[in-house]
């Protein structure tokens, strides 16, 4: 039998650049990291920097090579990561603490409704 690899949703256009550099995990870690903020890269990025920290030297001078295609502002990316992280088994609860988002917030990402929350028949 062959191993089952999980599908995670693609990424968007705004983080698809980052995604190419630094693979799933790494741009998981980069965007709680750094989502939201202004970052600087550089070619020679210095070893105590907290972008080499997070995703290490040689993907943080990878980012530095593809500068030019990032945006100015590292997107947040909240609804992609919510699905991410729910592709990847976590449960509602867990991904509005990664997110810092409520689980109705959540579950709105996810087009998910919680248990016993039919919709309401039309009356037409």
């Amino acid at each position: 039998m062959g191993d089952v690899t999980p599908t995670f949703p693609r990424p968007t256009a705004q983080v698809q650049p980052y995604f190419e550099v630094l693979g799933l995990e790494d741009t998981l870690k980069f965007l709680e990291a750094f989502g939201g903020t202004e970052v600087r890269y550089s070619l020679k990025p210095r070893q105590t920097s907290k972008l080499v920290g997070v995703v290490g030297y040689a993907k943080a001078k990878a980012l530095g090579s593809v500068s030019h295609r990032l945006q100015r502002r590292t997107p947040i990316a909240k609804e992609w990561r919510a699905r991410v992280y729910r592709s990847k088994g976590l449960n509602i609860a867990d991904i509005a603490r990664k997110l810092s988002v409520s689980d109705v917030t959540v579950r709105k990402y996810l087009d998910e409704r919680p248990p016993g929350d039919e919709a309401q028949l039309s009356f037409f």
